[in-house]
């Protein structure tokens, strides 16, 4: 089995953009949403997945993030609208909400592996 790595964009509903990194996207996005880990995308409320795209090699991944995140805001969100044209969340059906509000992945079977939770973000 090839591990998998993601590169990503978060956004709010005034559209502002967080590109990061990780081995498990579906537990990095439930960080955000739940607001897990204090930094930008906690403060700014990024919790909406815009975009995201899977790549087989950690190095390759870390160049690709590097690469968007040099990019002009304007050819993120070109890239953005190329897949998303409406901006959908891309994660709206990877959580169950629970009573008291707070939502859990759908797959319990995703776990961290022993790897660094998030490889890489900011």
């Amino acid at each position: 089995m090839n591990k998998q790595y993601y590169v990503y964009i978060m956004t709010n509903y005034t559209h502002t953009l967080y590109t990061g990194v990780t081995n498990n996207l579906e537990r990095r996005v439930y960080e955000h949403k739940m607001k897990l880990v204090p930094g930008f995308t906690s403060r700014y409320d990024l919790t909406t997945l815009v975009y995201y795209e899977s790549v087989g090699d950690i190095n390759a991944v870390i160049a690709r993030e590097k690469q968007i995140k040099g990019w002009l805001r304007r050819k993120k969100v070109s890239l953005i609208e190329a897949e998303n044209p409406e901006w959908r969340d891309l994660s709206e059906d990877w959580f169950d909400c629970h009573s008291e509000g707070a939502q859990r992945p759908k797959n319990p079977s995703v776990q961290n592996d022993g790897t660094d939770p998030s490889l890489r973000s900011g």
